[in-house]
């Protein structure tokens, strides 16, 4: 049974959801008849397009929100675009700008380049004027190139060993999605005084599901004592090269004002087609489990988007 939303809540309709590790909805403000927009809520129409990262729920055909986590889409934006900016490029932009703190001219080496939150970096940091390298599959590299980076093929390359030959010193900043023992890598690929921003765990995922068999929480403490080790020897061992974790989720959750501060400030750039995001493959919600299963094999490039039936585009 469906619960009326309070005085200071909108009970929405699901239109298209993010696929990544978080769930993100973009919505209509406005369930039926019977549960409209509340009179206490202002600043919003019955109908309008609103985003939002409610961790949960957002594969649901109604979710109820307060408004606070609420942020309307500018019109005119193509809704499977907007929908593509709550998770990945908040993620990016905010590793960017909030965690590494980056600066014009800046070398950068982005894993999983090709991917959603990896091309996302690659064209805001194209706007930042940072030099860029990717690591990305042979399939990838084009896209990885048109968006600014220079490709580095994991599968054939060190990307240490790559970073080092085409920077001298070493990157700046690495950001690492793959999480593991990987970081401690991303970590040698720096210069003295740079930053790995470490912000998920793609190598535990085998087929969308963890790998390893355990449960999400014992994998989660696990990783977690891992990350603490890893950020407490950038800060003790020789050559200044720290690790910096990143979680959308926490930094959401501990400072909202950034996160609504950060779409806005996305969605003015989409709407000036200063962004363009990468879309992979939309699917219908029913096929939720595939697109899963497709985004764990790895080599997406660009964003999975979830649609309602009525919809979709394949």
């Amino acid at each position: 049974m469906a619960t009326a939303p309070g005085p200071h809540e909108v009970d929405p309709t699901w239109s298209r959801s993010e696929l990544g590790t978080r769930r993100t909805a973009l919505c209509h403000s406005q369930r039926s008849p019977r549960y409209a927009v509340q009179p206490r809520v202002s600043g919003l129409d019955p109908g309008q397009i609103v985003a939002a990262l409610p961790i949960s729920g957002a594969y649901a055909e109604f979710v109820c929100l307060p408004q606070r986590e609420l942020v309307p889409v500018p019109s005119g934006l193509d809704a499977t675009e907007a929908v593509s900016l709550v998770l990945n490029y908040v993620t990016a932009y905010q590793m960017l700008h909030r965690s590494a703190k980056i600066r014009r001219g800046q070398h950068v080496l982005i894993h999983g380049a090709a991917g959603g939150v990896g091309s996302a970096l690659l064209q805001l940091g194209r706007l930042a004027g940072l030099e860029m390298y990717g690591t990305c599959s042979s399939r990838g590299a084009s896209a990885v190139s048109d968006l600014g980076g220079i490709p580095i093929d994991y599968q054939h390359q060190d990307f240490v060993e790559e970073i080092h030959r085409l920077t001298g010193e070493g990157a700046d900043v690495v950001f690492d999605g793959i999480g593991g023992t990987h970081i401690w890598r991303s970590r040698k690929a720096l210069r003295p005084g740079g930053t790995v921003v470490a912000y998920g765990l793609t190598s535990s995922l085998r087929g969308g599901r963890l790998a390893s068999g355990r449960s999400g929480r014992r994998h989660r403490f696990r990783e977690i004592r891992v990350f603490a080790l890893y950020v407490a020897g950038g800060w003790l061992l020789p050559g200044r090269k720290r690790v910096v974790p990143y979680s959308i989720q926490w930094l959401k959750r501990l400072r909202p004002a950034l996160f609504r501060q950060d779409l806005i400030a996305l969605f003015d750039l989409l709407k000036q087609q200063k962004i363009k995001p990468l879309i992979a493959q939309r699917f219908p919600l029913s096929e939720a489990r595939q697109a899963h299963e497709l985004l764990g094999t790895g080599g997406v490039t660009g964003k999975i988007v979830l649609v309602r039936q009525s919809v979709c585009r394949r």
